[in-house]
């Protein structure tokens, strides 16, 4: 069943317990009151679901028990069930801000459709809500996003250890998120009104590398004197962030070692070595320790970096942050490029469970801008990169589909051609997210 669950009201016993069958048999999960005070105490600011009501109840009706909803958050879909003399005040509830009314009599299949409706607005809100928080979060840059166990853990180290002055090591395959790690460290650490300078330590030009990072002084007369600020000087006072520092050549190394231990650099050129102070975090890639134990990085630089190690988890280890970090930046591309948000159908959602995203969140933010654009990749037009198990509901889905635009979304009449008992058949809408009202005149 689904986790978000439908809070049923009614008096009429005979009524209600019917209603909760046809939920079960459509595969929601439903909790059945009656009476709406005993709704209400189920309902907080954070209630994942939605509320069907009767209108017409003794002491709190189905009115009263809206403004009550409201009140605790304006943005849980309530959808009131009303006789025919009702109608009118029902409509009046829609323009103040009820999901739905449903008229009596009615079919329930109707009542099912409107409340699966009501749960995807509910998670849509509570997903934007998230996001919204996230971003708040990472204090007016790019969020952190994700609510698995591991990102959860990750935020909450980072926040443990942003303002203990220590140097970090952060360890990542391509495209997790190591220089947004490190700017949010940076942003919520003392030293957040100070620089923070970025160097990538595999993309130093050899010829000019030293003058770059260390700057250049020459001449020896005061009068006479020049000089070149470095890079790592620039740093001062604030945040050092060497990327890829597993690629930094020898020399490097051991010139780093140096600031890692006294807080000081020798420009090019100068007797007397600048004192800086620094916070330094330093990026990998996993697999350092190899480097060590093959002589191409320095075992005593790693054991001066490794004081604090986060490591963030690749997108295969966290495949149920996928959806969520894809609708962010499919929203986020369609303010970038002013176009409207596509529908997603059940192919990109099988992409999206399917594929192991080697290239991480960078691949997955180039993915949401190919979708925004209509530009999916052939393996996933001819669903080559899919399971033989989601080919198979594709087809599925399909035919589904099919048979109900030739019956203009009549329900029984597509169980009957479809072969399928009633269970099965809303199962199968559920599973592949066809809305059946789409198909209705």
């Amino acid at each position: 069943m689904s986790e978000m669950p439908i809070l049923l009201v009614d008096d009429d016993d005979a009524l209600r317990s019917a209603l909760v069958q046809s939920f079960q048999l459509a595969d929601m999960a439903v909790e059945a009151f009656a009476d709406g005070a005993s709704a209400l105490a189920r309902i907080d600011a954070g209630f994942d679901g939605a509320i069907i009501s009767d209108i017409r109840m003794p002491r709190m009706d189905g009115m009263e028990l809206f403004k009550r909803v409201e009140a605790i958050d304006h943005e849980i879909p309530v959808i009131l069930m009303t006789g025919h003399g009702d109608v009118p005040m029902a409509v009046a509830a829609l323009k103040t801000g009820a999901f739905d009314f449903i008229a009596k009599p009615f079919a329930t299949d109707h009542l099912v459709a409107s409340a699966r409706r009501a749960l995807e607005m509910r998670r849509l809100v509570l997903d934007n809500r998230r996001l919204r928080a996230a971003a708040d979060e990472s204090a007016g840059g790019e969020p952190l996003i994700g609510e698995t166990p591991a990102m959860v853990r990750l935020r909450e180290n980072m926040r443990q250890i942003a303002d203990a002055d220590v140097d970090i090591l952060i360890e990542g395959e391509t495209g997790t998120g190591k220089e947004l790690v490190a700017t949010l460290l940076h942003r919520w650490s003392r030293r957040r009104g100070r620089p923070f300078v970025a160097i990538n330590c595999a993309a130093l030009p050899d010829a000019i590398a030293e003058v770059e990072l260390f700057g250049l002084e020459s001449g020896r007369a005061s009068h006479n004197r020049s000089t070149q600020p470095g890079r790592i000087a620039s740093a001062n006072k604030g945040s050092l962030f060497l990327d890829e520092i597993e690629s930094s050549p020898a020399w490097l190394q051991g010139a780093l070692l140096r600031v890692l231990e006294e807080r000081e650099i020798l420009p090019v050129g100068a007797q007397q070595p600048q004192a800086v102070d620094l916070r330094v975090i330093a990026a990998t890639k996993p697999g350092i320790e190899a480097s060590v134990a093959e002589g191409r990085f320095r075992a005593d630089l790693l054991y001066r970096l490794d004081m604090v190690r986060l490591r963030i988890p690749p997108l295969r280890e966290r495949r149920a942050d996928v959806p969520l970090l894809f609708g962010y930046f499919l929203h986020q591309a369609a303010d970038q490029m002013k176009r409207d948000v596509p529908r997603i159908g059940p192919d990109i959602q099988a992409y999206l469970a399917d594929h192991d995203w080697p290239g991480n969140v960078r691949e997955l933010t180039n993915f949401a801008k190919r979708t925004l654009l209509g530009m999916q990749p052939d393996s996933l037009a001819d669903g080559s990169l899919l399971s033989l198990a989601h080919q198979v509901e594709r087809f599925e889905a399909g035919i589904i589909c099919q048979v109900l635009e030739r019956v203009q979304g009549d329900a029984r009449s597509a169980m009957a051609e479809l072969q399928l008992p009633r269970k099965t058949f809303y199962d199968k809408l559920n599973r592949h997210g066809i809305e059946i009202d789409r198909y209705r005149n």
